[in-house]
């Protein structure tokens, strides 16, 4: 269990990139699953990307899939989403979350406890 704060999001063109972070803080953040989350006006909070607490091993959302890239750094306590290729569709509220534990494979909202106030992405067609 870590708080979470993320940043990075704001508007850009149909086609271009954004870097979105989130910074934890808390003593055992390379011990958590961490994932990101996004949500749209009117509909549910909808899953991106995970990455386990090892870095290992990754999973994206068909969505997401070959456009965006989770990665993490323990020593900076942050993980961190990479996008390109951006649709107007991409536009959402982007939230990361973790489960509190090493649990890695969920891709439902409910399966992660913990979450960031979220930052805004807006893309321009």
């Amino acid at each position: 269990q870590v708080q979470l704060v993320e940043s990075g999001g704001g508007l850009v063109q149909a086609g271009g990139s954004l870097r979105l972070s989130c910074a934890a803080s808390g003593r055992r953040f390379s011990e958590l699953t961490m994932g990101w989350f996004r949500q749209a006006p009117g509909k549910e909070r909808e899953f991106v990307a995970a990455i386990s607490w090892s870095g290992r091993n990754t999973n994206y959302a068909d969505s997401a899939k070959g456009r965006f890239t989770i990665s993490r750094d323990d020593a900076k306590n942050t993980a961190y989403l990479q996008m390109s290729s951006l649709k107007p569709e991409d536009a959402a509220v982007y939230y990361c979350a973790d489960d509190g534990s090493r649990h890695f494979g969920g891709t439902h909202w409910r399966e992660f406890d913990y979450w960031g106030q979220g930052t805004q992405v807006t893309v321009s067609s």
